[in-house]
């Protein structure tokens, strides 16, 4: 079964939380019930993937025993040589997943007798899941994550609402919630927060982003390529991919609070972003946060430390191609994510430069006029991008 595709699996959340909302009403946490819940909906959501629920439970093994194996490496000798080995064997199976079935010299590595190995490893949310196992790693290496017990691992790697779409949550933030459960007016206050979001999950997904993909999307692709087709395509790509997506999200965090959970924000008015770094911080955020804490700024800390380059600037530069280079390849391996990717770099080192600029010459003053018209602007550059992800581009040149 999807998650959050029909209202069959409302209808079983809804009824296997009723003790959770009770005790939350009482300022209580049903923390080990809440757990058999998620097995429970895992089971319902595998239902009709049961080789992907092996491979789940394998990856979650997988995980949990590296994490544990590195984290008494890490308290004997803390080596960049065993955390680099660690977070590769983390990310391998996604690495699998989505890297070596596009590359076809390395076909016969996941294909036995025609019959794709790959199924053997890849499930539902895989994606999402390897963030949350490898952000770990991360955090054992900076000393801030000291013991780990398996049922915190998986009740953090497995939790059901973000199993599919994310967003990405952290795990000392997750504990830090499920350790100190809300008073009864804390929860009550979630509950309402939380059904407001379902409905809202509602709102977006099934009524705003179908009406789009339906009468104005599907309609715009379908017609000749002309320069009407071409903006309408971009504008309405670019609206359904927010309603669908931030629908999801929206879904999750609702689901989450009801459980007592304080899942973390995915969207915050993204296409209203003065600039396109604003965009970053606003559009899907728990993943832009993960790439910047762990990529961006951890490339750029360790060319500093280093001294790989002397300017400040051109480091930063680098490690915005590796941060969106990355997030491009990671959404497919494809020349249209790819080249998403490295756009998005475009755009943020322009916008650097154009900023730095302007400080010493004052040519864009910050005024109201500036503040909409940097909306504007933002807008199109971004839904541009959209449709360059969407791999429609093409089909107007």
């Amino acid at each position: 079964m999807t998650p959050y595709a029909s209202f069959y699996f409302f209808a079983i959340v809804g009824i296997l939380l009723i003790p959770t909302i009770i005790a939350g009403l009482q300022g209580k946490m049903l923390r080990k019930y809440n757990a058999v819940v998620t097995l429970i909906m895992l089971a319902v959501i595998f239902s009709d993937k049961p080789i992907q629920a092996v491979a789940l439970a394998i990856f979650a093994i997988w995980q949990y025993v590296l994490l544990k194996g590195y984290l008494t490496l890490r308290q004997r000798e803390n080596k960049t040589s065993i955390f680099c080995t660690a977070v590769f064997l983390s990310i391998l199976p996604l690495i699998l997943v989505k890297i070596v079935p596009a590359i076809p010299a390395l076909k016969s590595i996941v294909f036995f007798n025609e019959i794709p190995a790959i199924k053997l490893i890849v499930f539902l949310g895989i994606s999402y899941v390897t963030f949350r196992a490898v952000q770990m790693i991360f955090e054992i290496r900076d000393g801030l994550i000291k013991e780990i017990s398996l049922f915190k691992f998986w009740e953090f790697l497995l939790f059901f609402p973000a199993i599919s779409t994310g967003p990405i949550d952290r795990y000392r933030r997750f504990q830090k919630d499920v350790e100190k459960p809300p008073s009864a007016d804390e929860y009550k206050a979630m509950l309402y927060t939380g059904i407001n979001r379902i409905f809202q999950g509602f709102l977006y997904k099934f009524i705003i982003a179908y009406l789009i993909k339906n009468y104005i999307l599907d309609a715009a692709i379908s017609k000749q390529a002309t320069f009407v087709s071409f903006m309408t395509d971009m504008y309405s790509y670019s609206l359904y991919l927010f309603f669908d997506f931030a629908g999801y999200s929206a879904f999750v965090i609702g689901v989450s609070y009801l459980m007592g959970i304080k899942t973390p924000e995915n969207f915050n008015k993204p296409f209203i972003s003065r600039n396109i770094k604003d965009f970053w911080n606003r559009w899907h955020m728990s993943l832009s946060f993960w790439f910047r804490d762990f990529i961006y700024m951890r490339f750029v800390f360790f060319a500093t430390k280093k001294k790989l380059i002397k300017n400040r600037y051109t480091i930063s530069y680098i490690g915005a191609f590796l941060n969106f280079g990355i997030m491009g390849i990671w959404h497919g391996l494809t020349w249209y994510y790819i080249t998403y990717g490295l756009y998005h770099a475009i755009l943020f080192i322009a916008f650097d430069i154009f900023e730095r600029k302007n400080k010493k010459l004052k040519f864009w003053p910050n005024n109201k006029f500036t503040h909409v018209l940097g909306i504007i602007i933002t807008f199109h550059f971004v839904c541009l991008g959209l449709l360059l992800f969407s791999g429609n581009l093409g089909r107007h040149f």
